[in-house]
């Protein structure tokens, strides 16, 4: 019994060159990484960076690109991966950028102030002689 996959019909006729003998043609190449499905990335922006629901999209896809992997149709569980990594990365980039961008700002704003003040100081520091006031 062949057990082998994927299973050939014996009745199909076999490729014959012009002098009659048979031949077999073997695509050769590079495999194919198999498709990433970003899932530990994806569980982690539906915990924790969840912003407008972009993680629990990316989990989505990282599900069915999962599934469609072990289904074997690999060209829709690269497609489906890469949505999830599109998801990711912009739960990613909505969840971290805000926080930095008002770093940022609370930074700089503080740099302006201490700068103020030095020279506010400065201003109020100043001596008058009593000659100044006749």
């Amino acid at each position: 019994m062949d057990t082998s996959y994927p299973r050939e019909d014996p009745r199909a006729p076999t490729p014959r060159k012009a002098d009659g003998a048979a031949h077999t043609a073997l695509t050769l190449g590079a495999p194919r990484p198999p498709p990433r499905d970003h899932l530990i990335w994806s569980v982690f922006s539906t915990l924790y960076l969840n912003l407008c629901c972009l993680g629990f999209l990316a989990l989505a896809y990282s599900i069915k690109a999962r599934d469609q992997k072990v289904a074997g149709d690999l060209e829709a569980a690269r497609r489906l991966g890469s949505k999830a990594k599109c998801y990711n990365i912009l739960a990613t980039m909505w969840a971290l950028v805000p926080p930095l961008l008002l770093l940022a700002l609370v930074v700089t704003g503080a740099l302006h102030l201490s700068r103020l003040a030095k020279d506010s100081a400065a201003f109020f520091s100043t001596k008058f002689d009593d000659s100044d006031y006749d």
